[in-house]
């Protein structure tokens, strides 16, 4: 096409090629994460194997946590007991 360069790059090259710390003679990277985006489905069981293995969040700025599937339409929803408060936020 006129105008396109052959060395266009696309959104994910180059944001991985921003974050590559270390690429190994194999091909395999090492990326700085800048940004962790947390899940309430998947995220508690990261955080209890962080307190399992005896270590910390590192740099808590850069995790972003939203709540979302989680809460009901209708108030109170039959048949779905609330969790207990610490299972909601995690440790």
């Amino acid at each position: 096409m006129k105008g396109l360069s052959k060395t266009a790059r696309t959104l994910y090259d180059k944001l991985w090629d921003d974050h590559v710390l270390h690429t190994e003679d194999d091909g395999t990277s090492v990326l700085y994460i800048d940004r962790h985006l947390l899940h309430e489905v998947t995220s508690p069981q990261a955080f209890e194997g962080l307190d399992i293995a005896g270590r910390k969040v590192w740099r808590l700025s850069a995790n972003l946590a939203v709540g979302d599937h989680n809460v009901p339409t209708t108030d109170p929803r039959p048949g779905i007991p609330p969790p207990p408060p610490a299972a909601r936020v995690g440790p």
